[in-house]
């Protein structure tokens, strides 16, 4: 099959196919004098398997070493999937009955309990806290999580908001110049915001901004506020970090 035509019959884009082909995770079969990449079955099989990583929530670059590992065994590998699957619509169900019992409540039909009002939310597991220590070390991690805890719950709720305004902020500026005065006002704001939820140097804002664009899911999250907003922010961050340590 053609890189279209995978793309069309799995729901992806042809660029994400292009992306695990360039970082060697998922290389086609063959590709032709023309530079046709063409997929066989076998390829398929193992993306269904990257799918379902990514769908738990597992990064591109664990997701390579475990499919590329000696000890890689497909079967035990669906068998995790399917088990993860089940604990999170296990938890799915609960919110859902949660739902229904808030809708009653508010309707004057039951009377709930402070606890059912909040069974099936889990909080006590961030997926990508682990990751995030592999790359930045336990000191930077365990420094953001003490900087959020000593966040009221009010400046918390804050949080998600203000950085969406950035984001909006941002996303007309990506036509222009990351380095314009425009441009570099907005992204130290960015800067500063990241520095009240951890401890950026500006070498890992720079190294952030990179992250932007080597991991689909920030491509994806920050692009929804613009595409080519990732690669704008990415550009702006590194002039910023140039800027600022001379």
């Amino acid at each position: 099959m053609k890189v279209k035509e995978v793309a069309d019959l799995v729901g992806i884009s042809v660029r994400t196919l292009h992306h695990y082909d360039e970082i060697g995770l998922l290389a086609p079969e063959e590709t032709t004098d023309s530079g046709y990449r063409l997929y066989s079955d076998d390829n398929l099989e193992i993306l269904q398997q990257i799918l379902f990583f990514r769908e738990l929530g597992f990064p591109l670059k664990k997701i390579k070493e475990i499919i590329n590992s000696p000890s890689f065994d497909r079967k035990e590998a669906l068998e995790l999937h399917y088990s993860m699957l089940l604990e999170k619509r296990s938890q799915l169900d609960t919110m859902i009955g949660t739902i229904e019992k808030t809708i009653q409540h508010l309707k004057g039909e039951i009377q709930m309990t402070n606890k059912e009002k909040f069974e099936g939310f889990d909080f006590s597991h961030n997926p990508y806290e682990q990751e995030a220590r592999e790359r930045w070390g336990d000191e930077a991690v365990d420094q953001a999580n003490l900087k959020l805890g000593n966040m009221s719950k009010e400046e918390q709720k804050e949080l998600p908001e203000t950085m969406n305004s950035i984001y909006k902020k941002l996303a007309p500026l990506r036509k222009g110049l990351p380095d314009s005065a425009e441009s570099q006002a907005a992204i130290e704001e960015w800067y500063v915001l990241l520095n009240k939820m951890g401890s950026y140097s500006l070498d890992a804002f720079r190294g952030l901004g990179q992250l932007y664009l080597d991991d689909e899911r920030f491509t994806q999250n920050i692009d929804a506020f613009g595409e080519g907003l990732a690669q704008f922010m990415r550009d702006a961050m590194a002039v910023y970090a140039d800027n600022n340590q001379r």
